[in-house]
């Protein structure tokens, strides 16, 4: 079976002020050891993995900030992906990009060693709001880099969005979203901003400095997204994702139908062979592990039945078109009624999930409160 491939790239200029994922400041000499820790690793599960699961369907370089990274780096990692397996033709290549950090050049050499898709991010329009964020970048310099993917050959290119962030108004939120339809993305990622506990942003709000945002007011935020997208031509296929016809991310629907996929790079996650495993989260514990010869793996799970079941439950909730019932059934033997009869009694009740024709799906009430609907299955 083909595989999705993610390669996580742990640098940023500059820690977001919201941010919680592994990411540290960019430093040369780092980066330098780091891209050669990881085409290793890519070497190291080339020998590996049996024929089938070097078939990269998808291609996804996150993190971090890949384009904080030299050309030169990116390049290299690039063509190394290549060499070590065999991405099919018509593979999804995506990879993040920070306006701020990407130029015509960087991102035609990018374009060029296949890279066939973008996502900028964006967050916000209005300056003292990306300033809150802890953003290195302005609107006009996110504009820019749409500008830029355009002359380097981009046709596909995503664009994210955080609301409900403190003291965002609704009106200004509109606003943003007419300005990025106006940059014509074929892809629009909104996220309801998530106060995660220790990140600057999280302690302001502790110290009374700044005040979340209302349920409210970010449900008002999220249907205007609904309405205003929609309008524009965008469908609403998964809870924060909207994409014109044909341009759905190919590498997050993986994910969200709970198919296998390989993670390279320090805290990277894979889901291969009914096994969850993570990388160690340490650039230096996962070079240091990786340039002597053993992968970087820690915490391996082999993920009993009832578990591998309700994580595919969970994750096909998140998509519009729902739970493919019969493709569940044939995954696991038993059918969705049956295994979660009383959860799924309470949440027809509620009124929050509806059978299909062979889906079980999130209704227009239960979407705003999907994690409501999720933890009755965990």
């Amino acid at each position: 079976m083909s595989i999705g491939l993610y390669i996580h790239v742990p640098f940023c200029l500059k820690k977001c002020s919201y941010c919680d994922f592994v990411s540290y400041v960019y430093e040369p000499a780092l980066a330098r050891e780091y891209r050669t820790a990881l085409i290793k690793e890519m070497e190291l599960y080339s020998k590996r993995l049996p024929a089938g699961d070097k078939e990269v369907e998808t291609l996804f370089i996150g993190g971090g900030t890949p384009t904080c990274l030299s050309t030169d780096d990116l390049v290299t990692i690039l063509e190394s992906c290549h060499y070590h397996f065999h991405l099919l033709p018509g593979a999804e290549i995506s990879m993040e990009a920070n306006p701020g950090t990407v130029d015509v050049e960087k991102l035609l050499a990018a374009h060029r060693a296949g890279v066939n898709r973008l996502s900028l991010g964006v967050q916000a329009c209005q300056k003292r709001l990306l300033k809150l964020l802890g953003r290195i970048h302005s609107f006009s310099d996110a504009v820019e880099a749409v500008q830029a993917a355009r002359q380097a050959g981009f046709i596909n290119f995503s664009m994210d969005l955080i609301f409900g962030i403190p003291g965002q108004e609704p009106e200004e939120w509109r606003y943003c979203l007419e300005q990025v339809t106006v940059l014509a993305p074929t892809h629009i990622s909104t996220y309801g901003l998530q106060l995660e506990e220790d990140t600057p942003l999280w302690q302001e709000m502790q110290a009374g400095k700044i005040e979340p945002c209302s349920e409210e007011v970010e449900l008002k935020m999220y249907e205007q997204a609904m309405e205003m997208l929609k309008t524009a031509g965008f469908e609403h296929y998964e809870i924060s994702n909207f994409a014109l016809p044909g341009y759905q991310c190919r590498h997050n629907l993986r994910y969200w139908h709970n198919l296998p996929y390989l993670g390279l790079g320090p805290a990277a996650y894979s889901y291969l062979d009914h096994k969850r495993f993570n990388n160690e989260v340490s650039p230096g514990k996962y070079v240091h592990r990786i340039m002597t010869g053993e992968l970087a793996v820690v915490e391996p799970e082999e993920l009993p039945l009832c578990t591998s079941m309700a994580e595919t439950m969970i994750l096909g909730l998140r998509l519009l078109e729902g739970l493919d019932l019969n493709a569940f059934a044939a995954r696991f033997g038993r059918q969705v009624e049956e295994v979660f009869a009383g959860q799924i009694r309470r949440l027809l009740e509620l009124g929050l999930v509806e059978f299909g024709e062979g889906v079980l799906r999130l209704t227009h009430k239960g979407l705003p409160v999907a994690n409501r609907v999720f933890v009755e299955f965990v």
